[in-house]
């Protein structure tokens, strides 16, 4: 178990930790010195091999005293994603093994919730059967924000025909918006900008409090430059107040801070500092 906010167990559902783009290329508006900075914010955050930035793919699940809830189902096996070599047609146990760990199957899920529709986030959704893509988790209600599965309907690529529509199909889908309630604990957050629809989590528990941060942030090192563009924002500016706006409500309240791809352990607390943000790690 990573952590307990209140009486809800978090646990850590990692799929891959690995390597993923340079610094240079992520944050195209960071200046020449970015690669120092950031090595400076996150030490050994950047492999001496390749250069690139180390992020790792994880979702988190909950386990509340009403529901089991998946946050986000990272890359999945066998999609189709060719722009990442990395994450093309995958076939590993990581994701599975780290769920049993955590004491759940896939039929134990009650609700999977889907930050936003990018690969790296809705892969488990489904997976392939007999040749076509079903829902890995037969008994739980996909919670999807709705601006999302709009804009990407209209544009259907391969993550949404593998990873979203045979859900929607299958009738387990729900569309929702910024604000909605998951039982008593649980409520999402606007934060677009990555996507139209993009959501992070807040999570409370007898006077606990935690937000899971989505992709409103990708590195620690966001905390101190928020201003920050990063390479995959749809809307670089709506995406950089809305990383304002959730730094400035975790750093007002104190409340536990789990980075959905921040260098592992991924958890810690924001401090304000002059015109930013200091992360500290737990």
């Amino acid at each position: 178990m990573l952590c307990k906010i209140g009486d809800i167990e978090v646990w850590r559902i990692l799929e891959i930790h690995a390597p993923f783009l340079t610094p240079e290329e992520l944050f195209p508006t960071a200046g020449p010195d970015v690669r120092k900075i950031v090595e400076a914010q996150v030490p050994g955050g950047i492999c001496a091999q390749s250069g690139r930035l180390i992020l790792p793919v994880q979702g988190f699940l909950l386990k509340t005293s009403q529901h089991v809830i998946l946050v986000d189902s990272c890359v999945g096996n066998d999609k189709s994603v060719p722009g990442m070599p990395d994450w093309h047609q995958r076939s590993d146990g990581r994701f599975m093994a780290a769920l049993t760990a955590a004491g759940a199957g896939p039929a134990d899920v009650d609700y999977v919730l889907c930050t936003h529709l990018h690969t790296d986030h809705v892969g488990w959704n489904t997976r392939l059967e007999d040749g076509r893509w079903v829902p890995t988790f037969p008994n739980a209600r996909y919670l999807i924000p709705a601006d999302d599965e709009e804009a990407y309907r209209e544009h259907t690529g391969d993550m949404y025909r593998e990873s979203v529509l045979p859900v929607i199909e299958a009738g387990q889908a729900e569309l929702v918006q910024a604000g909605h309630m998951l039982g008593d604990h649980v409520s999402l957050i606007p934060t677009p900008g990555h996507t139209p629809g993009h959501v992070s989590v807040l999570v409370k528990s007898a006077g606990q409090e935690a937000v899971i941060t989505g992709d409103a942030l990708h590195s620690t090192v966001q905390c101190k430059y928020p201003d920050w563009h990063f390479k995959y924002d749809l809307d670089a500016p709506r995406a950089v107040a809305s990383r304002r706006r959730l730094l400035e409500s975790a750093a007002e309240t104190c409340c536990t801070v789990l980075g959905s791809h921040f260098a592992l352990p991924s958890i810690g607390r924001v401090a304000a500092e002059k015109e930013a943000f200091r992360w500290e790690a737990r």
